[in-house]
C-alpha cells in the first residue's frame, strides 16, 4: 500500500520500555531473564515506538506481560473481531444471505434496468469470470427485452455509509480505501494498465473508461516506479504524476471507487449493449440514506422495519461466507470485511456501522471482554479512531478457542512463513509454519495477534502490539518484534 495503509506486516504490541513500573507485567508473569531479554529485543525498535504484549496459555495463565492494559491503534487485527462475530453467527447469516439480483421496472412507456446488491463481495465482470458473474444478469435482461431507458444500481440493502467514522480522506483513491457498499463488483476498485513509454514520453495507459486519466508521469532511464495518483472525494478524474523507469515491466495499478453502486449499473449497461441491448437513458443510483433510527441507541431496542423488494427477473447463489472470511484474514482484504459487518448489522437491525457495533460489544460481552478495552469504528481496521489492548485481544482469541467452530476460525489465519500477510515472515525460525495470527498495519500502527507453538510443543495465545513508531521505521519495529516472539517460542 501507499503512505497510510499497509496490510502487509502485522507487528506486535509490546510494552514501551521505558514505561513506568505500574505500568509492567507483574514480577511473576514472566521468568526474570526471559522478560529482560524481550525487552532488550524491543528495545531495538526505534526510538519513542510503544508496544504492549500478553502471552497467555489456552488456559489463561499469565506467562509474560509488557503494559497488557495499554489501548492501541488496532490496523487490521480489528477484523479478528469482525470475522470471529461472522463465524459466531455463521449459521444464520448463510441462511439469510441473498445473490446478487435484477429485475424489469416499467413506468412512462419505458423499461428500466434495476441491479439490485445484496452485499455480495464476489460479484465479478471479469472476462474471465465463472462464478457469482455479472455477465449472468446481462444474459437474463438481454433475454427479456431488447430495448431499455435507464440503468439504476441499487445498494438499498445497506444504509449509505460508503466510509466508517475516522477513515482517512486520503486512502479514499487506493483499493484499500474503497467505498463500501450493498452493490460491490470488481471489489469496487477501477484498473489501471501501464507500460512505460519512450525516455522523456508519457507512458501507455489502458482502461475502462469510467475514470478520466491525467497522465502526467514520465518515462526515466532505469528500473525505478515512483508513481502517485491524486483524486479528490467523489471525483471520477485521476491525476497521475511521477516517474516510471523505461525498464520497468507493464503495471497494473488499481484505485478505489467512491460510489459502486453506480459503477456496477455503468458496466451493466456496458456488458447489456455488448448483447445487442439498446440504452436509451442514463446511468443512476438509489441509495437509502442513513437516518437516526439506522443506530439503534436511538431505537432503543426496536426492530427495524425494511421494506420488501419486488420480485427479480434474475438472482445469483448467496457467496459462500466462510471461504470469503479465508480472503478476509489471510489477505487482510478491507472491503469484504467491510462487508462482513455490515450483514451481520442487517441481521441485527438495519445494515448500519452502528448496529455492526452493537453486535460486536454484545460478542466481547460474551467473551468476557471488558467494553473499557477496546473501540471499533469500522470493520476493517482503516478507521484510526479504532483502538484494542493485548488484553482485549488475547480474551478474544482465548474465547474463540473454546467455540465448536475455532478451528476453522483459525484456518483463516495467515501462517508465519507459509502464506497470506505472513508468508515473508519468521522464515527460518523456530516460529516458521507455527505460528497463526492476523497481521495489522497502519502508519505508526503495527500489530499481531493469535496463536504460536513454542519449542517444548506449547500452543500459546499471544497479542503484541506497537503504536507511535517514527516515520519510515516501521519494518524496523516489526523486526524486533519478530526477533522478541521467537525468543519467547525458544523460551516456552
Amino acid at each position: 500500500m501507499k503512505t497510510s495503509i499497509r496490510h502487509l506486516a502485522p507487528v506486535f504490541a509490546l510494552a514501551l520500555l521505558l514505561a513506568p513500573a505500574h505500568a509492567r507485567a507483574p514480577a511473576d508473569s514472566a521468568p526474570a531473564p526471559l522478560l529482560t531479554t524481550v525487552e532488550q529485543k524491543l528495545a531495538e525498535a526505534p526510538a519513542g515506538s510503544r508496544f504492549g504484549v500478553l502471552v497467555t496459555t489456552l488456559d489463561g495463565e499469565v506467562l509474560l506481560s509488557i503494559a497488557p492494559d495499554q489501548r492501541f491503534i488496532p490496523a487490521s487485527n480489528t477484523k479478528m473481531f469482525t470475522t470471529a462475530i461472522g463465524y459466531a453467527q455463521l449459521p444464520l447469516l448463510q441462511q439469510t444471505a441473498k445473490g446478487t439480483g435484477v429485475r424489469l421496472e416499467t413506468g412512462g412507456g419505458a423499461t428500466d434496468v434495476v441491479l439490485h446488491g445484496r452485499g455480495d463481495p464476489l460479484l465479478s465482470s471479469a472476462d474471465d469470470c465463472k462464478t457469482d458473474c455479472l455477465q449472468t444478469l446481462a444474459d437474463a435482461v438481454a433475454a427479456k427485452t431488447r430495448t431499455v431507458r435507464n440503468i439504476v444500481g441499487d445498494d438499498s440493502w445497506f444504509p449509505d455509509e460508503r466510509w466508517s467514522p475516522g477513515m482517512s480522506w486520503n486512502n479514499i483513491v487506493s483499493r484499500y480505501g474503497t467505498g463500501t457498499s450493498a452493490l460491490t463488483l470488481d471489489d469496487n476498485e477501477l484498473v489501471v494498465k501501464l507500460a512505460p513509454g519512450a525516455l522523456g514520453a508519457a507512458p501507455t495507459i489502458q482502461t475502462s473508461g469510467y475514470y478520466s486519466i491525467e497522465n502526467r508521469v514520465t518515462t526515466v532511464a532505469g528500473k525505478e516506479e515512483a508513481i502517485e495518483a491524486d483524486r479528490m472525494p467523489n471525483s471520477r478524474v485521476i491525476r497521475l504524476t511521477g516517474t516510471v523507469g523505461a525498464d520497468v515491466a507493464p503495471l497494473t495499478l488499481r484505485y478505489g471507487i467512491d460510489d459502486p453502486a453506480h459503477y456496477a449499473a455503468w458496466r451493466l449497461g456496458e456488458l447489456l449493449e455488448a448483447r445487442g441491448v439498446k440504452v436509451d437513458g442514463a446511468v443512476e443510483v438509489r441509495h437509502r440514506p442513513l437516518t437516526a433510527t439506522d443506530d439503534p441507541k436511538v431505537r432503543k431496542g426496536a426492530r427495524v422495519s425494511l421494506p420488501a423488494e419486488p420480485a427479480m427477473l434474475a438472482e445469483l447463489p448467496a457467496p459462500p461466507l466462510a471461504e470469503n472470511m479465508v480472503r478476509v484474514n489471510k489477505e487482510s482484504q478491507n472491503l469484504h470485511s467491510e462487508l462482513m459487518l455490515r450483514r451481520v448489522a442487517r441481521h441485527a437491525g438495519s445494515g448500519s456501522v452502528a448496529d455492526g457495533q452493537a453486535a460486536v460489544r454484545q460478542l466481547m460481552t460474551q467473551a468476557g471482554v471488558a467494553e473499557t478495552s477496546y473501540d471499533f469504528s469500522d470493520g476493517s481496521g482503516m478507521s484510526s479512531y479504532n483502538r484494542i489492548s493485548p488484553r482485549a485481544a488475547v480474551g478474544l482469541l482465548s474465547w474463540i478457542s473454546r467455540q465448536p467452530w475455532s478451528m476453522a476460525w483459525r484456518d483463516t489465519l495467515p501462517i508465519a512463513g507459509r502464506d497470506g500477510t505472513l508468508q515473508n515472515r519468521f522464515k527460518g525460525t523456530i516460529l516458521e509454519g507455527k505460528l497463526f495470527a492476523k497481521t495489522g498495519s497502519l502508519n505508526a500502527s503495527r500489530a499481531l495477534s493469535g496463536y504460536l507453538t513454542t519449542r517444548s510443543g506449547r500452543t500459546l495465545i499471544f497479542s503484541v502490539l506497537a503504536n507511535d513508531m517514527p516515520d519510515g521505521t516501521d519494518s524496523q519495529a516489526t523486526a524486533a518484534v519478530d526477533r522478541a516472539l521467537v525468543v519467547i517460542a525458544e523460551a516456552l
